[in-house]
């Protein structure tokens, strides 16, 4: 009988090694912590996987012991399709098993520790500067992003154009997670745009006699190319250039014949008559009316100066024979020459 017992404890011994040892084991790994002194930003891209994510933390300082750390992964099954990229968080002296766990995967498909990112975007030319920013800030590769901005399907939906997409996106600061997808970004953009564009600002939009909203957005990119230091003056421009659309006049407006050369004409300081008479949609000497699109990505402020333009009867400027960067502004042609002579003049003992 003895014997029996004794055998009968023996078994369950063993199975108690079998099953339960390795919990126990995975457990007191899982207990290891991280050796991080002070907290660490972490970004991760989880196509490397369980032991990439090993290799990483261990790279950076924050963990010591693989071994321990991918016992407790492999228990969990995490591989790179259950774990999320992205940017993390890591506090000194966190166990594995809850550092894993903020890694892991939700129903969102974050990360379930994942953070957000700061995005910021201003001064950009073009979508192709404006992705090449943003692929620097987030996990998207820029051509894609451009890619998919250039979508047919998307602008169709949108109603926007090659030319006139640039007016979507609205310079500022936004928090999203780094692993956003470029269909998520634009998703995003599009939101803040329908909301910038409320019915006030729409009421406002039908009162100047636009039709579009990505036509308010092509006049603040001229009005901001010709005066981006002194916010004073965004008003009295728009002014300007709506009087001269009232008046059937061209806008002849320099930045739009300098948009046509690239970056070719970037650095000179002396535009000459040569550079103005490019053959190009966007030459406002050439063709009368708006561009087809912005020729850059304007502030949001500069859109609501257009919306609530100075009422002025200026149809002509000139820049200030000084180094404000400010401008005179006339009605007439023949006061415009005068300013015109008196900045050469200047320009000229430079």
């Amino acid at each position: 009988m003895l014997k029996k017992i004794g055998i009968a404890v023996a078994v369950v011994v063993v199975l108690l090694g079998v099953f339960v040892g390795p919990k126990i084991s995975v457990f007191i790994a899982g207990q290891s912590k991280t050796v991080n002194q002070e907290t660490k930003d972490f970004f991760y891209n989880a196509l490397s996987g369980l032991e990439g994510l090993a290799d990483q933390l261990t790279a950076n300082g924050i963990i010591n012991d693989k071994a321990d750390f991918m016992k407790v992964g492999e228990y969990k099954n995490l591989d790179n399709s259950t774990l999320a990229s992205g940017r993390y968080r890591i506090e000194p002296g966190t166990n594995f098993r809850t550092l894993l766990n903020g890694f892991t995967k939700n129903s969102a498909g974050n990360g379930n520790a994942e953070v957000e990112v700061e995005v910021t975007f201003n001064n950009c030319r073009d979508i192709y500067q404006l992705a090449g920013k943003v692929s620097k800030m987030i996990m998207i590769d820029s051509s894609k992003l451009v890619a998919e901005i250039l979508n047919p399907t998307m602008l169709d939906r949108l109603n926007l154009t090659v030319e006139t997409v640039p007016a979507l996106f609205l310079p500022n600061t936004y928090r999203m997670f780094y692993d956003v997808t470029p269909e998520a970004f634009i998703e995003r953009m599009e939101a803040n745009y329908n909301a910038f564009w409320n019915d006030e600002r729409l009421s406002k939009l039908k009162k100047l006699d636009f039709k579009r909203r990505d036509q308010v957005v092509t006049l603040a990119s001229i009005v901001y190319s010709e005066q981006a230091k002194n916010s004073e003056e965004w008003p009295i421009i728009a002014g300007l250039y709506l009087n001269r659309l009232d008046e059937g006049m061209k806008l002849q407006s320099d930045p739009t014949f300098k948009f046509c050369w690239g970056d070719e004409l970037d650095g000179v300081q002396r535009l000459t008559f040569e550079h103005r008479e490019i053959e190009c949609d966007y030459n406002t000497y050439i063709h009368k009316g708006l561009p087809p699109g912005p020729i850059c990505i304007p502030p949001s402020e500069v859109v609501d100066a257009v919306l609530s333009p100075d009422n002025n009867k200026y149809l002509y400027m000139c820049a200030k024979p000084d180094y404000t960067g400010r401008h005179d502004f006339t009605v007439t042609y023949e006061d415009h020459k005068v300013n015109a002579t008196k900045f050469q003049r200047w320009i000229a003992k430079q």
